[in-house]
């Protein structure tokens, strides 16, 4: 997630400690030619395509199994997909949710209308098959998060930049309030086309409003109590949901990423100072809700923060059901929640710390899940082991326990349980010396090779000294893939080894760029975010920052994960001016691609009355719209070939 005035989230409570010894320093820069060199891919066939700015080519590669006509890199008011596909607007914010949802009306917004209709600025897509356990491939339970809100392209007469958002009035931020959250939709696919089924019985939305459960080790603990909670086991709403995931048995993951912006008053006079620092909860508040609402005041309501920054899970298919914070993932700026099965059938959720020098984390469940009853599972995700990864410079992953009471996570050093652990994550993982990240954000597990894929968007703080072979470049600008393969192909292996996937940038111009030899001009790309996996084990890449990083516009680019292709990405997609592309998924038969196209419209300068772009109704009078779309062949077929 970016804002249109230039600042970036992550800026704010980035980890401070990232500082190496000496001897660790000389090991470094020992080792650092060697790291895109001999880290670069795993095996013979992953790393005979690669070519390096400068350097010899590779031998010779056989072609991408993606076969599509790549998109032009390029910039400008509307979206770009390959000449043979064609794009469909399924969803935009403001159209119905619920059956009773009034009609968009973008110049007499209300909160009451925004809790029946799509939220704003829609991230993590979910597919959850109708009925259940069903393997067709034309009927779905879709959700959807939504991240956060941007006043000055949903409110008349604010203008532009962060600070516009503290000017709200009370009713304003009310609606973004409704605005937040996620929304659950039935979707269905008619001659081709998709389409959302109205009035259907799973509709719901999901806002900052809504009642959720708190469960796991930080369920009523003093830090999670409030003058509106005192037992510490109720919270309403979730905040800056950012990617997700699913489980085995069918619920929505959903994982709450920046709330640290959400929170206005003095921080550094509260007794948890430290905490709110590492966390980024300071007076630079993002929004003016601390002025119209107590509880997102920390002078008046000290511990609302700490009911933020969880892995929510929903139960789609019961539209009633109350949504849990499960604590027993930790509290960070969670940027996904992707799962696997151990080879003894527990459940490993992969996940990232979404921060500059921050940590990749996995949460390993203390028993198998229950394939015959789904009930069963109910409470499967309170129990469990969280672990932070630290990559060495000999290629390999330790997987390291937060665990209370193991190490130095002890009350000796403010760790008097496993809830204080697990409400302070950032400061319990900086004590165990993990490998800080560059902004680790989406982390999925291949189904096809068993391979873990680690996607660091840039870190242009790192220095010279900081660089490691898991982070090879000082200033990184473009980010990079690295991929980890977990020991005997178990995800619940407490080691294994991991490789670089790919470096971003553009060839001949930025020196760190690693790509296949055979990129295009137009298949290089720029600050990776999400990714998929197609049936055949291939990558799909999704880009956030691309316009200010490369001066090209966001976009999805397919690569090959094996094979002589391996790593060779191919541009898909491009979104309209101002936008990310966010959540990436395809049906099981890979006849369609669903992306969330966030923000579109978010540019310097672009406002209400003036947004850089109209997309995509393109009628006067009418704001950008942050909106799902289906891409599919034209005539049918699979994606990509």
């Amino acid at each position: 997630m970016r804002h249109h005035d230039g600042t970036d989230p992550e800026d704010i409570g980035s980890n401070p400690s990232t500082e190496p010894t000496v001897s660790e320093l000389i090991g470094r820069r020992l080792g650092r030619r060697d790291a895109l060199r001999g880290l670069l891919g795993a095996g013979a066939a992953a790393s005979a395509g690669y070519a390096s700015v400068g350097g010899a080519l590779a031998q010779p590669a056989g072609p991408s199994s993606l076969t599509f006509e790549e998109v032009k890199h390029g910039l400008d008011r509307t979206h770009h997909v390959p000449a043979s596909y064609e794009a469909q607007v399924l969803i935009r914010w403001g159209d119905p949710v619920m059956a009773d949802a009034p009609a968009f009306d973008p110049v007499k917004l209300t909160a009451a209308a925004q809790e029946r209709q799509f939220g704003y600025n829609c991230d993590f897509i979910g597919l959850h098959p109708l009925p259940a356990g069903n393997t067709a491939n034309d009927r779905f339970l879709m959700v959807v998060n939504h991240e956060y809100t941007d006043p000055g392209l949903m409110f008349a007469g604010l203008g532009s930049g962060r600070s516009v958002n503290l000017n709200v009035t009370k009713e304003q931020a009310e609606v973004e309030l409704a605005a937040h959250g996620g929304s659950v939709i039935e979707i269905a696919r008619e001659n081709g086309k998709w389409s959302v089924v109205p009035n259907s019985k799973y509709a719901r939305r999901i806002s900052a409003n809504t009642a959720f459960d708190i469960s796991g080790p930080a369920a009523g603990h003093d830090k999670m109590k409030t003058s509106a909670d005192p037992g510490g086991r109720r919270v309403l709403g979730m905040l800056n949901n950012c990617a997700g995931g699913e489980t085995p048995w069918g619920t929505w993951l959903t994982a709450e990423e920046n709330f640290n912006g959400y929170f206005g008053g003095d921080a550094d006079k509260m007794p948890d100072a430290k905490a709110y620092k590492r966390y980024g909860i300071s007076k630079a508040t993002w929004y003016g809700w601390s002025r119209h609402f107590d509880r997102f005041n920390v002078e008046k309501e000290p511990n609302e923060p700490n009911r933020f920054g969880w892995i929510v899970e929903i139960d789609p298919y019961d539209p009633g059901a109350t949504p849990i914070k499960r604590t027993a993932l930790g509290r960070f700026k969670h940027e996904g929640c992707h799962h696997s099965l151990a080879k003894d059938g527990r459940v490993v959720i992969y996940m990232g710390d979404d921060e500059r020098f921050d940590y990749v984390y996995k949460f390993v469940t203390a028993k198998p899940w229950n394939r015959q009853d789904r009930s069963a599972n109910r409470d499967l995700l309170d129990d469990g082991t969280l672990y932070v990864a630290r990559f060495t410079d000999d290629g390999k992953i330790a997987w390291l326990p937060l665990v209370h009471g193991q190490g130095p996570l002890t009350a000796e050093n403010g760790f008097a349980s496993q809830a204080d652990v697990m409400i302070n994550t950032r400061l319990a993982a900086d004590l165990l010396k993990p490998t800080p990240m560059d902004r680790p954000e989406d982390v999925e597990a291949n189904p096809v090779n068993g391979r873990v894929y680690v996607m660091l968007t840039n870190n242009t703080r790192r220095t010279e000294q900081q660089v490691n072979r898991a982070n090879p470049m000082a200033r990184n600008a473009h980010g990079h893939v690295v991929e980890i393969t977990p020991k005997d192909g178990d995800h619940a292996a407490l080691d294994g080894t991991w490789s670089i996937f790919l470096v971003g940038g553009k060839p001949g111009i930025d020196p760190a760029a690693r790509y296949h030899r055979a990129t295009t001009e137009n298949g290089w790309l720029s600050c990776v975010d999400n990714c998929t996996f197609d049936s055949k084990g291939r990558i799909w890449i999704a880009t956030d920052g691309a316009p200010t990083a490369a001066g090209i516009a966001d976009g999805l680019y397919g690569a090959d994960t094996a094979g002589y292709g391996r790593g060779l990405t191919r541009c898909f997609f491009q979104a309209p001016t101002g936008a990310e592309v966010c959540g990436p998924i395809l049906t099981p038969d890979d006849s369609t691609v669903f992306l969330a196209v966030q923000h579109p419209g978010e540019d310097a300068g672009s406002t209400f009355e003036k947004p850089s772009t109209r997309w995509p109704d393109f009628k006067d009078g009418m704001p950008p719209r942050p909106s799902v779309i289906a891409i599919t062949r034209k005539g049918g077929g699979p994606i990509g070939s």
